[in-house]
Order: structure tokens, then C-alpha cells, then sequence
């Protein structure tokens, strides 16, 4: 029987994601102080720790993994609080750190894209009143050239923000992130800012660097209505036109919309994209309820087929990926890269099924010529998540982690994206090996490699 694949087009880049805070450890002069604080918020009031290690050194061992995974390229972010660890004070050996690891990405063939903020601040910016205050945009512009300056030469791959959006709502409005406000108007203020260093950073990186990509990753969650649709329609739309659309639309148009605020034009921030990343995960069918506030009103009624999920992290749906991808494509016209995508599973059975289902989806908006340039998954091995921490129910990586004696075992759906990466494409073969319950799904009764296998 002729093994069907759906190839994806040359130079196409497959890697993973992954967070400084969530793998370097001992990141002590930024989101550790909402660690500290010990209010609950936090899965058990637990503290990062070393995480997994990369700051003492096991870096090393997680590129060769990379290598091993046959990935071309990563995604990582540098901590803003190593490197300026107080106003205008550069911690050269940070600097020396994050410049070998840099390196080491080259030297085993990956390419770097470098994210300037995910999710954490130094405290000293937090002390001056954080994302709220005009003054953060010269601060970011000031953080961006100084990431410019030390490492520009070997990074032609920038991500400005990570999930802005996401960011503003839980630092702002549901107080789930340091400063841990519940105020909408400092989360429409700090929507605002973040559009304004971003178009600023942008400036900064294509004036020394004008070769150089430089976008941001914006995450989507579909938001669908449940019956009665009537009474739930509102705070879906709601919900959809503040997470979604906002960020999305004031890149596109230079005018920031946002419910019950007066617009705020931005001019700066048109043109100011080469490409747009795309964090995609799940999906909410929602209903109303009045007391839900943190999470807009909404209650999360998952279809009964889809795999079950961890509590408040929706539904696991990576059959919607073509569908979001295409409207963010129909929205901006940029070329896009998948930033992230991934799902939280303990057993590693749910996460080898969203694998094939992402990476079908994503082919499938290829070939209608939608220009998606590289997959992220989220991420290389299990790790600190924010304020699931270390909750075994929230375990994302290609590797398991003993967090205990820092030991990684490959686990089978790492094994499955090492064989897409480094075959360039699905093939029924894998998921007959992998996940032979989507045979028939996905390939239709096997059809021969004349019906599939294209080059896109």
C-alpha cells in the first residue's frame, strides 16, 4: 500500500517554543515577586525554582535535543531583568550568557527567533507604574536597543510581544498576572501602551537590522455560542471583539476600538508588521452567567467528544486551526508563523492526536495558499507554566521533565514531531505508527501518494 504525505514547502521551519521565565530558573527580579506573594493564585503556592535549569547550564543538553528533534528553529525570549537589572545598569555576564546560547542555536543549525517580552517585567519597571504609565514605550524602545546592540548580528527573527492581548487581561483586568489589577480601564490603558512599544521597537530593530523579521505573537481562541444563542450571544461577542479582534484590528487599521472607550487613533502602529504569529490552542463554546466575571461573563460548555482539559483551559480543539488561521490571514496579509500550539496532557495521549490534527490543519491553509512559514510547538519539555506552575495536569512537553533529578524522557508524541520535522510533512505511515485511530480520518481510506503527497 502506497504511503501517503502532505508535504510542506522547502525551508519550511519546525521547532519549538519556550519562555525564559519557564526554563532559565532563578529569575529573581520579575514575575518571581508575584511567586512570593503566596496569594493563592498560584498552583500551591509553588515558586519556579531553577525551573529546568537553562540558566545553570542545561541549555546545552535541551539544544541537542532540538537537534535530535531535527528542528530548524526555536523560539525563545530574553529576560528583560537579567540584562537591565536596574535603570540603565547592563549586566554583562547576562549579556555573555544569552549571547552563547544564541550561538548554540547557529551552531546546531536552529534559527533563533527572539521574543523582547513574555509576560515578564523587571520590578523597578513595575515600581514605575508598569504597562498603565506612557513612560513604559521609551522604557521598551531603550530594552529593545540594547537587544539590538548586544545581538542583532545573529538574530534576523523578532517577536516583539508575546499574547498581548492575553497579557493585558491578566495582569489588568482578572488578576491572574502581576500587578494583578481588576480594572478594565487599566487593561484598555495597557492594550494601548503595548501597541505603542511594539510599533516603537519595530522602528528600532528595522533601522539597524532592515533585513531582519520582526512581528508579534497573537494569541486566538474560538468563541462560539451555545444554545439559547439569544441570551448568549452578547458576552461571546464580547468576549471575541476584546481578546481577538481589538489588538488585531489596530494593527490593521491605526485605531484601537475597544467597548465603552472612546478610540485611540495610532497611526505609528500601521506597517509595522512582517509577519504576524499565531498562538493557537483552544476553543470556548460559551453560555452566560453573572457569575463568572473573570472569565467575561462566560461559562465553558465543552463538546462532549473533545478530549477532556484541565479546568478553565477550554476545549482542546486543533480542528479549528485552518479556520483561524485563514481569517487572520483574510485580516492582516502577512505571512504567518504558528508561534505556538500545543495542549496540556499528562499521559501523552491527547497530545499526539492534536499533533497530527494541528499539523493537517496547518498543511490544509497552506495549500490554499496561505503563507504560513514554521510551526512552534509549545514546548520542548515539561516546565514552570505561569500560574499552573508545576500542576501535572498542565504538562505541555515533546520530553518529560523530573523536575526532582532534572532528568527529560522523550516521550512517543515527541517522537512523532521529530519524524514530521524531519520528514518535512505527515505521513500515513506516522500516523498508522502513532496515532492509528486518525487513519482513516485523516487519509481518507490510505489514497495513494498521488492524491496527497504535493508540494505546496
Amino acid at each position: 500500500m502506497a504511503d501517503a504525505l502532505y508535504r510542506f514547502p522547502e525551508g519550511f521551519l519546525w521547532g519549538t517554543a519556550t519562555a525564559a521565565h519557564h526554563v532559565e530558573g532563578n529569575c529573581n527580579n520579575s514575575w518571581s515577586h508575584w511567586e512570593n506573594l503566596e496569594n493563592g493564585i498560584i498552583y500551591q503556592n509553588q515558586k519556579h525554582g531553577i525551573a529546568v535549569d537553562w540558566w545553570g547550564g542545561r541549555w546545552r543538553e535541551d539544544f541537542d535535543r532540538m537537534h535530535y528533534l531535527g528542528h530548524n528553529t526555536h523560539r525563545l525570549s530574553i529576560e528583560w531583568s537579567r540584562v537591565e537589572p536596574q535603570p540603565g545598569v547592563i549586566d554583562e555576564a547576562a549579556v555573555r550568557q544569552y549571547r552563547e546560547m544564541l550561538e548554540g542555536l547557529h551552531e546546531r543549525g536552529i534559527r533563533p527567533m527572539v521574543t523582547l517580552h513574555h509576560f515578564t517585567n523587571p520590578m523597578w519597571l513595575e515600581d514605575e507604574g508598569g504597562w498603565v504609565v506612557p513612560s513604559v514605550v521609551d522604557r521598551f524602545q531603550r530594552w529593545t536597543e540594547i537587544v539590538v546592540e548586544h545581538f542583532g548580528d545573529i538574530i534576523d527573527l523578532w517577536c516583539t510581544f508575546n499574547e498581548p492581548m492575553v497579557y493585558a487581561v491578566q495582569a489588568y483586568l482578572v488578576g491572574f498576572f502581576y500587578p494583578g489589577k481588576r480594572n478594565p480601564w487599566k487593561m484598555y490603558q495597557a492594550a494601548e501602551m503595548l501597541l505603542r512599544a511594539h510599533a516603537v521597537a519595530y522602528q528600532v530593530i528595522k533601522e539597524k537590522y532592515p533585513q531582519a523579521e520582526v512581528g508579534l505573537a497573537k494569541h486566538i481562541v474560538i468563541f462560539d455560542t451555545i444554545w439559547p444563542h439569544f441570551i448568549n450571544r452578547g458576552p461571546v461577542w464580547l468576549a471575541r471583539r476584546i481578546f481577538n479582534q481589538a489588538f488585531l484590528d489596530a494593527l490593521a487599521t491605526g485605531e484601537l476600538r475597544l467597548p465603552l472607550r472612546k478610540r485611540v487613533m495610532l497611526p505609528d502602529i500601521t506597517n509595522t508588521l512582517d509577519y504576524i504569529g499565531l498562538n493557537y490552542y483552544q476553543r470556548y463554546r460559551g453560555g452566560f452567567s453573572p457569575t463568572a466575571p473573570k472569565t467575561f461573563f462566560l461559562t465553558q460548555t465543552p463538546d462532549p467528544e473533545s478530549p477532556p482539559s484541565p479546568p478553565m483551559w477550554g476545549e482542546i480543539y486543533p480542528q479549528g486551526t485552518f479556520e483561524v488561521i485563514k481569517n487572520m490571514w483574510q485580516k492582516l496579509r502577512k505571512p504567518i508563523y504558528i508561534t505556538e500550539t500545543g495542549t496540556p496532557d499528562f499521559g501523552d495521549d491527547v497530545r499526539r492526536w492534536y499533533i497530527a490534527m494541528a499539523v493537517r490543519e496547518i498543511w490544509r491553509a497552506v495549500n490554499f495558499n496561505i503563507p504560513v512559514k514554521g510551526i512552534y510547538y509549545w514546548t520542548l519539555m515539561d516546565n514552570f507554566e505561569w500560574i499552573a506552575a508545576y500542576n501535572p495536569q498542565f504538562r505541555f512537553g515533546l520530553y518529560a521533565t523530573d523536575f526532582e533529578t532534572q532528568a527529560r524522557t522523550i516521550r512517543r508524541s515527541g517522537e512523532l514531531y521529530r519524524a514530521i520535522s524531519l520528514a518535512n510533512g505527515l505521513s500515513s505511515e506516522m500516523v498508522r505508527e502513532y496515532v492509528p485511530e486518525l487513519t482513516e480520518r485523516l487519509f481518507q481510506g490510505e489514497p495513494g501518494q498521488s492524491e496527497v503527497n504535493r508540494s505546496s
